[in-house]
């Protein structure tokens, strides 16, 4: 297992919102001690013609002004370079990946699956599931897939995906709930909801549903935006899944075989190293 992770993404943000450094060094310091025979990576840099992939111009100038985006996306200080670390580090995991085969986890903040191409809102400055996927594709990856677990619909990632050949995206998610999508399909977008303190059995139900269209789509890279906020004790959403339901989508991961790169996104429970390690242990045999 690859961990890609710059230790700088834990400087901007606040210990008082959801979205906090400890979410990154919390869960890098457990993963050390608990698999030290894991790799380590930081990544390097990426350009605009990368990032305008999936996003505007417009978008990255206004990503440097130093103004607020909406009451959860606040300006700070350097935030265009951290976001740009975590595509960064996106690009490192989807190249070892696509390249390899290798089994990697980008470890970074802050995430990315809300930012449209044009819009930085829900905690997510830039998109790096969707600028991961369409670099992929440039790099002549026929079929690229994304699927997204998140509590949260990962409107962003769907927005700039729809309708463009060569794509699936298939998310599960909490509606009603932030931002208030993901309640129809298209033709590469498809989407599963679950209610509010539902059964545990349904969400892990159509999980499993949706995964099984990620394989029937046959891809030659899948993009995993890794969501940890549809744990029961997580503070933001209103799910009921348990540490070792991660585990079993870690297992769906590993069984397929399938070319994977998986990215943080949600997930703001104190549990959250935890989570990752049971997702990323059943993965990673």
């Amino acid at each position: 297992m690859l961990i890609v992770h710059d230790p700088r993404c834990a400087e901007f943000g606040s210990a008082h919102r959801p979205e906090r450094p400890t979410r990154v060094t919390a869960a890098a310091a457990h993963l050390r001690t608990q698999h030290p025979d894991w790799r380590w990576s930081e990544p390097g840099e990426v350009g605009d013609d990368t990032l305008l992939l999936a996003h505007t111009r417009a978008h990255l100038e206004r990503l440097a002004q130093p103004r607020d985006f909406d009451e959860d996306t606040p300006y700070f200080e350097g935030i265009f370079d951290h976001a740009r670390r975590a595509v960064a580090a996106a690009m490192v995991a989807m190249q070892g990946a696509l390249s390899g085969g290798e089994k990697t986890f980008s470890l970074m903040r802050p995430p990315g699956h809300h930012a449209t191409a044009g819009q930085a809102m829900g905690f997510c400055y830039l998109n790096q599931a969707a600028v991961a996927a369409t670099a992929a594709r440039a790099l002549g990856a026929a079929r690229v897939a994304v699927w997204d677990f998140d509590a949260h619909h990962g409107n962003g990632t769907e927005a700039i995906l729809d309708g463009r050949p060569g794509y699936l995206f298939c998310s599960v998610h909490q509606f009603p709930g932030y931002p208030g999508t993901g309640t129809r399909n298209t033709e590469n977008c498809r989407n599963w909801v679950v209610g509010p303190h539902g059964p545990r059995e349904r969400h892990l139900r159509v999980l499993e549903d949706s995964w099984r269209q990620i394989l029937a789509f046959n891809p030659e890279l899948v993009v995993v935006s890794a969501g940890f906020d549809g744990y029961v004790h997580d503070p933001v959403a209103s799910l009921s899944l348990e540490i070792e339901d991660f585990a079993t989508i870690g297992r769906w991961v590993r069984e397929a075989a399938l070319p994977t790169t998986a990215l943080l996104e949600g997930g703001y429970s104190d549990d959250l190293p935890l989570l990752v390690d049971a997702f990323l242990s059943a993965w990673a045999p």
